[in-house]
């Protein structure tokens, strides 16, 4: 009997949940598993429709209406919104990859299990940092066979370096966006707010310059305002802005995660 239930016992666990082999199978498979289990818009009949044909005729629509009552380039219009049409897969993603574990009831699995927290929230941010890059460089050449959209072979690299910038701070913003919405009964309220507030505060439309005061205040604190302005001196200011964003998430989502285990709830209600 002894023998047997030697024979049938299982090996001893001895990976160290800890280790940095452990974290980087959790920031790569736990990024990319979230992805595909928990971003609603991941099917092909929702992601072309909703990160193609929106941006498609946000392009179209603001490059018509900002010539017309601006008397501006449409590549003007353009540009801007190839950009902002990031936010996108930043926001809504990040916010859905986030707030969807709690409405998915995968919480309290997330709560109980002794995993790097770090690895396993910064895995979230890969795929959509991604996702984001790739609708805004779809943008950005749809703007540039249509509507007059020209750069400079020397500022490639300054533009493509804002444009990654950028992108992870609207994700960071994303992540913290979601983090609240643990807290809420619908996440994706606030990522419509973001996303209106992108277009009116950050230049994406109209220039900061022109705006009043107060509203050019706000702008100097988001995403997209430093990255499209696409100066070197101003990138590491939107690099900053992205960081900050990200590092007040992971804290809002460590509180929320000590308050859950001090109620006994593995739970954020």
């Amino acid at each position: 009997m002894t023998t047997t239930a030697a024979h049938l016992s299982l090996p001893p666990v001895t990976a160290d949940p800890g280790s940095l082999r452990a974290a980087w199978r959790i920031f790569w498979r736990g990024g990319l598993m979230s992805y595909g289990m928990l971003f609603n818009w991941a099917r092909p009949s929702i992601y072309f429709p909703t990160l193609i044909g929106g941006p498609t005729f946000q392009l179209l629509f603001f490059a018509a209406l900002g010539s017309y009552a601006a008397g501006r380039s449409p590549a003007y219009f353009a540009l801007g919104n190839a950009v902002q049409v990031s936010a996108l897969a930043g926001i809504f993603g990040m916010t859905m990859a986030i707030a969807n574990e709690r409405w998915f009831s995968t919480l309290p699995a997330i709560l109980a299990t002794p995993a790097n927290r770090i690895a396993l929230f910064a895995g979230r941010f890969l795929p959509f940092i991604a996702n984001g890059l790739f609708v805004s460089l779809y943008a950005i050449a749809f703007g540039v066979i249509f509507l007059g959209v020209r750069f400079e072979a020397s500022t490639l690299g300054v533009a493509g370096l804002a444009l990654l910038v950028t992108v992870f701070s609207c994700t960071a913003i994303g992540a913290l966006q979601g983090a609240i919405s643990l807290r809420l009964r619908d996440g994706l309220f606030g990522a419509n707010l973001l996303m209106l507030t992108f277009l009116l505060f950050c230049g994406v439309n109209i220039p900061v310059a022109s705006l009043p005061a107060w509203m050019q205040v706000i702008s100097n604190l988001l995403p997209f305002t430093h990255g499209l302005a696409q100066v070197g001196g101003l990138i590491s200011l939107e690099a900053v802005i992205g960081v900050a964003y990200a590092v007040a998430a992971f804290a809002l989502f460590s509180y929320l995660e000590r308050s859950a285990r001090a109620n006994a709830t593995l739970d954020v209600r």
